[in-house]
């Protein structure tokens, strides 16, 4: 068997099995007690109805799973990528467009397989337990705007892409490297501006007690901020989250209205604290530096397989080319990109300590900070005992227990140094 195609199956089968088995641990640590930092908050009925939502979520997920590799696994063997191949060159137009119409066939037949998952999600487990709000007509006009945004966006850049790796040598992988990074900050920089506004609606905080107690609170921590605004979530959604996004002159406050709606403007303050924590100690800058290395070295590892033979017979391809080359490194870099991702979310999770620390620290205000806690966990049906397997592989934020147990050691500390 070609060495290429042994290794991509073992790797596709073994992430399966892993998943699984994840899922089984994740499972066998649902506690039907309530934990005890939750007993007031939750009560029994809808403690037992979250542990039924993450039963179903890890089923379905585990459905999805094995259906998707059903699929993968025949279309790498049978050579399906080669029959999409065959369509795009048959057009008879250059590499450029044939790679472009290469990679349109297969996100389109991947959209095709994952709408009915996206769909039984959305309107039956999420409306089953009480969290849609997302109509049939606002689902597929995302959906179309999604693919619209994706193409003006991403058909210049694959385009690019193209163009570099085939007319600048062994060092194209730098170029491109390059031209991703600077289109990268680009995006983040316009997104919340010109993208985002296209599938919600943001509107400016009215003025009252919330607006300055916020705007008081950034201006005593030097936080330049453009605005702050409420979103409509609640098109689509009943579960509550609050961000801040862009930089500079156009950086933000984002509130979902589900947010406001549930919370006391000190436990608000607390949450937007948290966030503004992640720009004060730099995360975003430290996270943003950390993905262009991981896209210098990416790129850098696939400048050696470019148009590898063995890896194109994997496939059972007729011809060679530097757009499927990118489409297949996908599945040779998968391990790789495992590992960078475990070690991500560890950094990620140390982040979220750090920026809960600042939130109390300097609102200071712990209580107020873990009723928010509390009450987002509730009101999204989060897990609230995931396995630690599970954390480990998957979780960019901390278990919620695990955050209050960390901001109640952090106050006891604090006071006794206070002394």
């Amino acid at each position: 068997m070609n060495f290429y195609l042994f290794f991509i199956l073992l790797f596709l089968i073994t992430e399966y099995v892993l998943d699984v088995i994840v899922e089984f641990l994740n499972n066998k640590t649902l506690s039907k007690e309530l934990p005890t930092e939750l007993i007031g908050y939750y009560d029994q009925e809808k403690y037992t109805k979250s542990q039924s939502y993450s039963k179903e979520n890890s089923f379905f997920g585990l459905v999805d799973s094995t259906i998707n590799l059903m699929i993968i696994i025949p279309a790498i063997i049978f050579g399906w990528f080669n029959i999409a191949d065959n369509i795009a060159r048959s057009f008879g137009f250059g590499e450029i467009i044939s790679g472009l119409i290469f990679i349109g066939i297969i996100v389109f037949a991947s959209s095709i397989i994952s709408l009915p998952f996206e769909l039984w999600r959305t309107f039956i487990i999420e409306t089953k337990y009480g969290l849609n709000r997302t109509t049939l007509k606002t689902f597929f006009f995302d959906k179309l705007k999604g693919l619209l945004i994706g193409s003006i966006i991403g058909i210049p850049i694959l385009s690019l892409i193209f163009l570099l790796f085939e007319h600048t040598g062994q060092f194209g992988w730098l170029y491109v490297w390059g031209a991703i990074a600077i289109i990268q900050m680009l995006l983040m920089t316009i997104f919340p501006i010109f993208i985002m506004p296209l599938f919600n609606k943001f509107t400016p905080l009215e003025d009252g007690e919330l607006k300055t107690t916020i705007t008081n609170y950034a201006q005593k921590y030097n936080f330049n901020l453009k605005g702050i605004f409420t979103m409509d979530g609640s098109k689509r959604s009943n579960k509550s989250n609050a961000f801040l996004t862009g930089f500079g002159k156009f950086r933000r406050i984002v509130l979902y209205d589900t947010l406001i709606e549930k919370h006391t403007n000190a436990e608000l303050l607390s949450i937007l604290a948290h966030e503004m924590g992640h720009f004060k100690l730099k995360h975003i800058y430290k996270m943003m530096i950390y993905g262009i290395l991981q896209l210098g070295f990416m790129l850098f590892i696939l400048s050696i397989f470019l148009k590898n033979e063995l890896l194109f017979s994997a496939f059972s391809m007729d011809n060679i080319s530097i757009y499927a080359s990118l489409t297949f490194f996908g599945f040779l870099y998968s391990p790789i990109s495992k590992i960078i991702s475990i070690a991500m979310n560890f950094l990620s999770r140390k982040h979220e300590f750090e920026a809960d620390s600042f939130s109390v620290t300097t609102t200071n205000n712990f209580k107020d900070f873990i009723e928010a806690l509390k009450k987002l966990s509730i009101n999204n049906l989060s897990n609230l005992t995931p396995h630690p397997f599970n954390v480990f592989l998957n979780y960019s934020h901390p278990p919620v227990l695990e955050r209050i147990k960390f901001i109640k050691k952090l106050e006891k500390k604090l006071a006794i140094q206070s002394k």
